[in-house]
């Protein structure tokens, strides 16, 4: 079933599809982070004004120095010992769309812990774009079936994994870490 999902997913992701998926935290939306097009395509059905970035997944640490010039070891370590998902804006943003770095140059990674997400992520040989899966200004869905039937409708690809999982999950931990170390949280 995982592989088959995965599988599915990466063709649509492939073919410049956007697709609906879920996370370690929440559901995403996502699509191929190079893909500036599909990056389009997430802002237009979120209704979500551009300027506002989304961050993108990795499936491992050593990824980063690929998408963000200049990282700071602490980064390494603040992965490493995190608690709960968190998710790193960082300076110097490369090697992704445009459409998804900031006006100062940083993007939010996060190193996602899911089966699905890890295995999507290793098959694509890029980064995820992810953001939550809501109409930009409606809240953010807790589990599958609190999401909006206009964003379900609106992704080329539904993922059917995990759609019953009942569990009660959060967003993702946002700190801001500068070249230099210093950090501040933007969201606990």
């Amino acid at each position: 079933m995982l592989r088959e999902e995965v599988a599915k997913a990466l063709k649509v992701i492939q073919d410049g599809g956007i697709i609906l998926y879920p996370t370690d935290t929440i559901w995403g939306i996502g699509c191929d982070a190079t893909n500036t097009e599909a990056v389009k395509k997430i802002y237009s059905l979120k209704q979500r004004d551009e300027a506002k970035s989304m961050i993108i997944l990795l499936d491992t640490a050593n990824k980063l120095e690929s998408y963000v010039s200049n990282v700071n070891p602490l980064a390494f370590d603040l992965i490493e010992y995190a608690e709960s998902p968190l998710t790193l804006v960082m300076p110097g943003a490369k090697n992704i769309s445009p459409a998804l770095i900031s006006n100062d140059g940083s993007i939010g990674i996060r190193i996602v812990k899911h089966h699905f997400c890890e295995q999507l992520i290793q098959r694509m040989r890029k980064p995820l774009v992810s953001t939550s899966a809501n109409i930009s200004g409606k809240p953010s869905p807790q589990y599958f079936s609190q999401i909006d039937s206009e964003i379900i409708d609106g992704v080329d690809y539904v993922v059917d994994l995990d759609q019953y999982d009942m569990e009660i999950k959060t967003p993702s931990t946002i700190m801001r870490l500068a070249p230099d170390g210093r950090f501040e949280f933007i969201r606990k």
